[in-house]
């Protein structure tokens, strides 16, 4: 039997044990063809702590971080998962209680009650989902299934590739809702934390666990103004980023907001941190950084080199069934978050209050695959279209973040101001990015400013030219 025959044998035997574990787990959880939006998108509130801190683990890892933040080949980058626990404790002591008081189903359904407009819920779920639907769930599929075909080195095309990876995950997120994808992502998540974990130590073995002759801007933690990640940006905007993809983007907290308890959904929150500072780390920077030592710098080459390199043969499969783990994870949740923000915050709003949830949400499920399946040939034929659209994204976090800060904050403040304050950070950043040629300070500092900018647009707006008085709603 050939080298690739077993690895796809092994591969295929695990990735349908944890469909046939999946099933089984949710098999008593029967749904009707008119399930409620709680139902389909929050699991009936059943959620344990378990599956919570699982599913919030693995859809947020996937192979744009194992490979692309190991390309850095440096430590510094493990900022960024240091910091997200910090993201994750506000979501658990901030958001998560003023979610579940008003029993929020999606993130933007607390924006229409505390602004007590439902345009506004619309305008930010619509930026949310046009995101997903054109930038992540093609990304996603791109870069998997690029992993897949250079792990196997079978002469498969990426679209059929990531037509596979569509199927697969549109199964659990359409038939299952969030409850089977929230249990495949526990499953899986045990499988990739394990694996990741094993290549760490096999590359820490393969030098011995010696990292001299590595520079020290490479095992430092403490960036200067000239790295990629200077140690000032931690104390501006850093921690904003964190507040915006943890605790606003229903991607992630419709796991947390699943739990038949808000006491339940912090426990999940506060484990899936723990595991954040104690192993996510290591996995992203220790095997990028070995492969400087081993190969010199390779960029994003350097994952996949050191895996070829330590990861003995019998277990390449389950390592490749590990990351397919991971890519279903991420597709999956962000397909099913997608679903819940249309059929929640656009179609009950505009056209049908009252619509058939598992048919509506089958149905736009499978219109956005088609278009990030569409979508997957011009990602690959440029990379640099990726970097760029990555980047106008980035442009609404800042402004999307502000509707949410001043919506807590204040009462008083008319929707008009926040969507204002919107287009004007936006635009902003815009200039900073694009207009600029010699960036005078970083771009996370930028994200501070155009953060503060835009709270402080959405007050004056709201007080000098609608009359309105914003008054502070904890007081």
């Amino acid at each position: 039997m050939s080298n690739t025959m077993i690895q796809l044998g092994v591969f295929l035997f695990i990735t349908a044990l944890i469909a046939l574990l999946t099933y089984l787990k949710c098999a008593g959880h029967g749904r009707s063809s008119k399930d409620s939006n709680k139902e389909y998108f929050l699991a009936g509130g059943g959620l344990s702590w378990t599956f919570i801190a699982g599913s919030i683990t693995l859809t947020n890892l996937s192979t744009d971080q194992l490979i692309g933040m190991n390309g850095n080949q440096m430590a510094l980058l493990a900022w960024w998962e240091f910091a997200a626990v910090f993201g994750l404790i506000i979501l658990a002591k901030v958001f998560l209680p003023v979610y579940y008081k008003n029993g929020c189903t999606t993130t933007t359904e607390l924006l229409e009650k505390r602004y007590n407009d439902r345009h506004i819920r619309a305008v930010i779920g619509g930026l949310f989902l046009l995101g997903n639907i054109f930038i992540f769930l093609p990304a996603v599929l791109y870069t998997g299934s690029l992993f897949m075909q250079s792990m196997f080195g079978v002469d498969i095309s990426l679209l059929t590739l990531a037509i596979i990876f569509a199927i697969v995950g549109s199964a659990y997120s359409i038939f299952g809702g969030l409850r089977a994808v929230a249990v495949s992502d526990t499953f899986s998540g045990v499988l990739l934390l394990t694996m990741g974990m094993l290549v760490v130590f096999l590359a820490l073995g393969a030098i011995d666990w010696d990292f001299s002759g590595i520079p020290k801007e490479r095992l430092t933690l403490v960036g200067d103004n000239d790295s990629p990640l200077p140690w000032h940006v931690l104390l501006t905007g850093m921690i904003f980023i964190q507040t915006f993809y943890w605790s606003t983007n229903q991607t992630i907290t419709q796991r947390a907001m699943a739990a038949p308890s808000l006491k339940e959904a912090q426990k999940g929150v506060f484990a899936a941190a723990i595991l954040r500072f104690m192993i996510i780390p290591p996995m992203i920077v220790i095997p990028g950084i070995v492969s400087y030592k081993l190969f010199g710098d390779v960029g994003d080459a350097a994952y996949g080199m050191i895996v070829n390199d330590v990861l003995p043969l019998w277990l390449s499969g389950a390592f490749a069934a590990a990351i397919a783990a991971a890519v279903l994870s991420t597709f999956n949740s962000i397909l099913n978050s997608s679903a819940a923000l249309y059929v929640c915050d656009l179609h009950e709003n505009y056209l049908n209050s009252n619509p058939n949830v598992a048919k509506l949400s089958g149905i736009a499920s499978l219109i956005f695959v088609i278009i990030a399946i569409a979508l997957v040939p011009v990602y690959a034929r440029s990379e640099s279209i990726i970097n760029t659209i990555q980047e106008l994204y980035g442009l609404l976090s800042m402004p999307i973040l502000s509707t949410f800060i001043v919506g807590l904050l204040f009462k008083n403040v008319h929707s008009k101001a926040a969507i204002t304050a919107v287009v004007s950070g936006t635009l902003l950043y815009a200039v900073f990015v694009f207009a600029i040629d010699d960036k005078p300070f970083h771009y996370i500092h930028m994200m501070f400013i155009t953060l503060v900018f835009s709270v402080s647009t959405s007050l004056f707006v709201n007080r000098f030219v609608l009359g309105n008085k914003a008054v502070l709603a904890y007081r």
